[in-house]
């Protein structure tokens, strides 16, 4: 058993809330920080000697992307999660999954509700995303007419049943918001790069909620060392490109040939990449202001 047995039988079958009706829960793990450093110094023999300690090869292969001794271990999830959100879930082909099928039984009589102070708008300058939130009063009248529809689908559902419809074909009008459950096992490289994809800013609201659980309640405490690592590097880190890097080179040469410390957004539309510059509206752009933003180098927009 791993290292950590203790806190792996604490966590083993308990229940994280997450949303309304939702949860995730450990089933099973194999290994924990030990078998990935382990792999490590198999794999790279001689070249793991000048790293004295767990800590700080699990870190060293973190930082330069090393990825192999981090599909050594693995966790199983047991997941309850609305279906909408279970799409996004999908989508990372890289874990063994086991769904709860509503062919063979019963569809799970519950459904993700959206209480009236949480409705969102639509992002303005993100197809994909969310904006602010709607009023309460809004909110409130959205919220009646979700709990009717869900309601009268699940009615329809049932009668179904009773009539003698095949469950195949009983389900097909139930909303997406219908809870569904599954087996997830996956190992951490690719669980890593599931939570750093949905514990982003920029992930639906729902499945972030679902990844910080998930990252904060079962990873973190059972890889403390390749958690600690993951923050510094990849969750709490800034990827710059070429065009980034050359952009802070000439504006930081500006600054200091006129002796200022300060950058303006002046500075920075007139040290831009050439090839943002005849454009209207560039996300590059955007992005790349942002960084600077966070680096200090811009002021707030």
């Amino acid at each position: 058993m791993p290292t950590n047995a203790a806190q792996v039988e604490e966590l083993r079958w308990k229940k994280i809330s997450v949303l309304d009706d939702g949860f995730v829960c450990l089933v099973d793990v194999m290994g924990d920080d030990q078998a990935v450093v382990q792999a490590a110094r198999v794999s790279y023999g001689e070249g793991t000697k000048k790293v004295s300690d767990d800590r700080g090869l699990i870190r060293y292969l973190m930082r330069h992307r090393h990825s192999t001794p981090f599909e050594m271990a693995e966790i199983k999830l047991l997941c309850r999660v609305p279906m909408d959100t279970w799409r996004q879930w999908i989508r990372h082909r890289t874990a063994n999954v086991n769904e709860y099928s509503t062919r063979y039984s019963l569809a799970i009589d519950a459904t993700q509700r959206t209480p009236p102070d949480q409705w969102r708008t639509q992002a303005a300058n993100n197809r994909q995303g969310s904006g602010d939130l709607l009023s309460p009063e809004v909110g409130a009248e959205l919220t009646a007419s979700e709990l009717a529809l869900q309601d009268s689908a699940r009615k329809l559902y049932e009668r179904r049943i009773e009539l003698g419809v095949a469950r195949e074909q009983a389900r097909k009008d139930l909303p997406l918001s219908t809870y569904t459950e599954a087996y997830w096992k996956v190992d951490i490289h690719n669980l890593l790069h599931f939570l750093a994809l949905r514990m982003d800013s920029h992930a639906q609201l729902e499945i972030r909620e679902y990844a910080t659980a998930i990252g904060e309640k079962i990873v973190k405490p059972l890889f403390p060392y390749v958690w600690e690592a993951f923050e510094d590097y990849r969750l709490g880190a800034m990827f710059l490109t070429r065009l980034d890097v050359e952009l802070i080179s000439r504006l930081t040469a500006k600054l200091s040939a006129n002796g200022r410390v300060a950058a303006t957004e002046d500075d920075f539309l007139e040290v831009q990449d050439p090839t943002w510059k005849d454009l209207t509206r560039s996300r590059e752009r955007d992005e790349c202001r942002q960084k600077l933003v966070r680096l200090g180098l811009l002021p707030p927009t």
